[in-house]
């Protein structure tokens, strides 16, 4: 599947994926050209990821793609229910929705919409955790840490 745009971050790209005016998917991307629509929902996606990475903060709703599954749906609103600048333990979560760490990392790993379904914000016990299949060590984990620290040094 193509994407509709391609947005600059600090952290590389990010691949949009819409459809009829509803984000499917965000995809991080080595670093390369931007590419953006002169218009349509795709820009507006990529003006509000823009607005985010130079000032995180809430983020305007945004129609998205349903999870795939009831459990991901509940563990998506769990994860969009953590404040901005704070984290949750996949324990946490876990607690919260009756479930098992691993179900609730599971989850966070298939996530399709990072930054905006703020999967970032989930971390281990004692450590980061994991973020987008990488555990312990790689570039996923540089990248989760630089959106926490992003959202650190823009807490009130």
């Amino acid at each position: 599947m193509a994407h509709d745009a391609l947005i600059p971050t600090p952290l590389g790209r990010l691949g949009v994926v819409t459809d009829c005016g509803v984000l499917l998917r965000l995809d991080w991307l080595e670093k390369g050209p931007a590419r953006w629509p002169r218009d349509g929902f795709a820009r507006t996606v990529g003006e509000a990821l823009t607005a985010w990475f130079e000032q995180p903060g809430e983020l305007p709703a945004l129609p998205l793609a349903p999870a795939a599954t009831a459990f991901q749906a509940r563990v998506r609103a769990a994860l969009q229910a953590i404040p901005v600048g704070q984290t949750r333990t996949y324990g946490d979560l876990a607690n919260e929705l009756g479930s098992a760490p691993r179900a609730v990392g599971g989850a966070c790993r298939t996530n399709p919409l990072p930054v905006i379904v703020p999967c970032h914000r989930v971390v281990a016990r004692s450590g980061l955790g994991g973020y987008s299949g990488d555990w312990e060590r790689g570039a996923a984990l540089c990248c989760k840490q630089r959106l926490l620290d992003l959202e650190a040094d823009c807490r009130p």
